[in-house]
């Protein structure tokens, strides 16, 4: 079994991406994640994208129905990439004396990546495991070597994946 972090930090998993790779997978995946975090009473923090293309309170900015989010857990809003820019995602963090999380969701190589080292450089430590987040196909990879090359990015670097 994985090891658990003091925090799960879920990111975009709106219904903007409702169509990235394996994303019913991908909730499937969380949700066995959040399961155990329940289990050891630890925090759930959501992350929720807004900007031009995923307008607040649209269809596309609505995190996942599938997603086992209870009115207890955190939403915190953002209006970029990475999840810690001008959010309070790391006042809420510090005030709960967390120092390790772990993360996972959409999209890959922007906001997963941004977030993941943000994250490293404020000091946390953060573990992931394996196939937690998703992405699109791009001009330049498909969407399988673009979680596997990130991964290896991180990994050891940036986060522990597990």
């Amino acid at each position: 079994m994985p090891e658990l972090a003091e925090a799960l930090v879920i990111v975009d998993m709106q219904k903007a991406f409702q169509y990235s790779y394996d994303f019913n997978g991908l909730v499937h995946r969380i949700n066995d994640r959040i399961f155990s975090y329940r289990q050891a009473n630890l925090p759930i923090i959501y992350i929720q994208h807004n900007d031009q293309y995923i307008v607040r309170g649209s269809e596309l900015w609505q995190l996942s129905g599938k997603l086992d989010k209870q009115k207890e857990d955190t939403v915190i809003e953002k209006f970029h990439p990475n999840a810690f820019y001008q959010t309070n995602l790391n006042k809420v963090l510090m005030e709960n004396h967390i120092r390790t999380i772990e993360m996972c969701g959409a999209q890959t190589e922007y906001c997963c990546n941004a977030s993941v080292v943000m994250a490293h450089g404020l000091g946390y430590k953060v573990l992931m495991e394996h196939d937690m987040t998703t992405t699109f196909d791009n001009d330049y990879m498909i969407v399988e070597d673009t979680i596997l090359f990130f991964e290896n990015v991180w990994n050891k670097r940036f986060v522990t994946i597990q």
